[in-house]
């Protein structure tokens, strides 16, 4: 496909120069450069006003971000070449810092690869593609993993809502062995994780530290699990040393999958599974005046959208009420949120009131963000999504 021209209106440029990878259909000169005359994923070299090349992009003329930079460089569109050179490069920095090849391989736009998300698994491989013009490099991917990589499997999970915007369609194929799981090693414990028919890639990888800081607090500790998923922070709490689990989500097939790594830990676990809507479920261990010493919110995304900021604000202030409501004195409320329209600050200042709204004293602990395998952007404040705050609990002073 040959490349297009898209040229920015007077002052576009700034936020590009600055560092920002995306370009806004609102920020394009439309009437020297249509859009409408370009094709989804057809590579373009955005302009100034001036008509000076700045950068090689994507271009999706259906899309609100109507283009993704992937170089700098004018003349260096995305190839073969480009995108295995940037995959070994991803994959070469985080082997560094991990005992196993455990990871998130490659975080789209932080990766210089717009569009791609790949998780890695030892020998297996989930992949992600979310924009039109990485989807042109589908199987270059595929290819690249399993001759570069030694891949036994490759699992597309091309199914995210992205696609709809991007005029993709959803779908999920393997390439290699049918796996019914994927084995994980966070932290130190070995769990799994559904091949397919999970959530995402199957695992999130990106709370690994905060799981981690969670550690110190969980031994000998009765510790309440919320959105469980496969019980990522409660297996691991489980393998730390905690009294009791008990594991909260309203998919039973997450609570066979957590009961499954429990299991993996030790004979008879104690622990307990309870598949509700977990709001529903912290009213009723609040009616039951059910206390736990650990208690962990990590919710999926509460506001999704910008437009949601109010009603998402006003979820994650319920949800800490009632979780605070559960903590027993002196003990400890992991909260978390991955909604990137949630600033750190403001989750704060939600736990803040949540405890004077309970009457309680909270004492932040420990604040954390994703796990170096997810690296910020630090001009694209979209890439910094996760939010843990840690804080010990009491009552009111």
């Amino acid at each position: 496909m040959d490349a297009g021209v898209l040229r920015l209106r007077e002052n576009a440029d700034k936020r590009l120069r600055s560092g920002h990878l995306w370009v806004y259909s609102n920020e394009i000169d439309i009437q020297k450069t249509p859009l409408t005359e370009l094709a989804a994923g057809q590579p373009v070299v955005i302009e100034n006003a001036k008509g000076k090349p700045l950068a090689a992009a994507f271009a999706n003329p259906h899309a609100l971000i109507c283009a993704r930079i992937v170089s700098r460089s004018p003349k260096l569109f995305l190839s073969r070449s480009l995108l295995k050179k940037r995959m070994q490069a991803a994959d070469e920095w985080r082997s560094q810092l991990f005992g196993s090849p455990h990871y998130r391989m490659v975080f789209g736009d932080s990766d210089g690869l717009p569009g791609l998300v790949i998780d890695r698994f030892g020998a297996d491989f989930v992949a992600q593609i979310s924009t039109a013009g990485m989807e042109q490099f589908k199987d270059d991917v595929v290819d690249i993993l399993k001759n570069n990589f030694s891949a036994r499997t490759v699992i597309m999970k091309n199914d995210g809502k992205m696609r709809e915007v991007e005029g993709l369609e959803r779908y999920t194929r393997c390439f290699g062995d049918e796996i019914e799981a994927l084995e994980v090693v966070e932290n130190g414990v070995s769990m799994s994780a559904p091949a397919q028919g999970g959530q995402k890639t199957g695992w999130f990888y990106d709370h690994r530290p905060n799981r981690a800081a969670l550690f110190p607090w969980v031994k000998g500790k009765r510790v309440l699990d919320l959105f469980s998923y496969v019980g990522g922070w409660g297996v691991q709490a489980l393998a730390n040393g905690a009294e009791s689990v008990t594991f909260v989500d309203s998919s039973e097939s997450a609570l066979e999958w957590a009961q499954r790594n429990c299991r993996q830990q030790m004979d008879n676990p104690p622990c307990r599974f309870i598949r509700e809507d977990a709001f529903n479920a912290l009213e009723n261990l609040c009616q039951e005046k059910e206390k736990f010493d650990v208690v962990i919110v990590d919710p999926p995304a509460l506001i999704p959208r910008r437009k949601d900021q109010k009603q998402g604000e006003r979820a994650y202030q319920r949800l800490n009420q009632l979780a605070l409501r559960l903590t027993a004195p002196g003990g400890m409320l992991m909260s978390a949120s991955c909604s990137m329209h949630l600033s750190a600050e403001r989750l704060r200042d939600i736990l803040r009131a949540s405890a004077r709204e309970v009457d309680r004293t909270a004492q932040l602990i420990f604040q954390g963000g994703q796990g170096a395998d997810h690296p910020i952007l630090p001009a694209i404040p979209e890439t910094d999504y996760i939010k843990a705050m840690l804080l010990r609990i009491t009552p009111t002073l």
